[in-house]
């Protein structure tokens, strides 16, 4: 059966601290590309609607994700000092604010977004399976993976990452989440 690929553009600001001699220890961003691969897991309706889900089923949620949440967005260390100054002085932003354990790495962000995926694909009853994720983070790096280990599925980036909502942190009340 024929698997379904779409890109979207997001730019977004993080900055990395494990490393303290590195130059991403200062907060940049870049524009970056997120592109998915679903397989169906349900046939197509032949000769009726010919497709298993409509590409406007398939890409409402995650796109809605992705430019509503993603983009513009400021990924952080849940250990970072810049994450308390936020919260003391711009709270207001925190809905802004992606944050994971470790730095938050485009390898990072590649396993929370199919965290996130999977949960929305769940939670909307689309008959796919995430068989590949990618992120473009400058035009010559690029991080993909097609699949998780138990490791990664079970890491504790945030809950934020398993719950199929707007969510990119587990800072705000459940209200701010759809």
């Amino acid at each position: 059966m024929p698997a379904v690929r779409f890109t979207r553009r997001f730019s977004m600001a993080h900055r990395l601290i494990a490393d303290a001699g590195s130059k991403c220890a200062v907060p940049h961003g870049h524009n970056e590309f997120v592109t998915v691969t679903l397989e169906p897991t349900a046939e197509i309706d032949f000769g009726g609607a010919n497709y298993t889900a409509s590409f406007e089923r398939l890409k409402a949620r995650w796109h809605g994700f992705v430019d509503r949440s993603l983009d513009h967005a400021f990924q952080l260390n849940r250990a970072d000092p810049l994450l308390a100054w936020f919260q003391q002085h711009e709270p207001h932003r925190l809905n802004q604010v992606l944050t994971v354990d470790g730095d938050p790495t485009t390898e990072a962000l590649v396993i929370a977004l199919w965290r996130k995926l999977e949960a929305i694909l769940s939670a909307e009853g689309l008959p796919f399976r995430l068989a590949e994720l990618a992120i473009e983070e400058t035009p010559t790096n690029t991080v993909l993976t097609r699949g998780l280990t138990a490791a990664e599925r079970t890491w504790e980036l945030g809950a934020w990452c398993d719950r199929a909502d707007f969510s990119i942190n587990d800072l705000l009340p459940p209200e701010t989440w759809s």
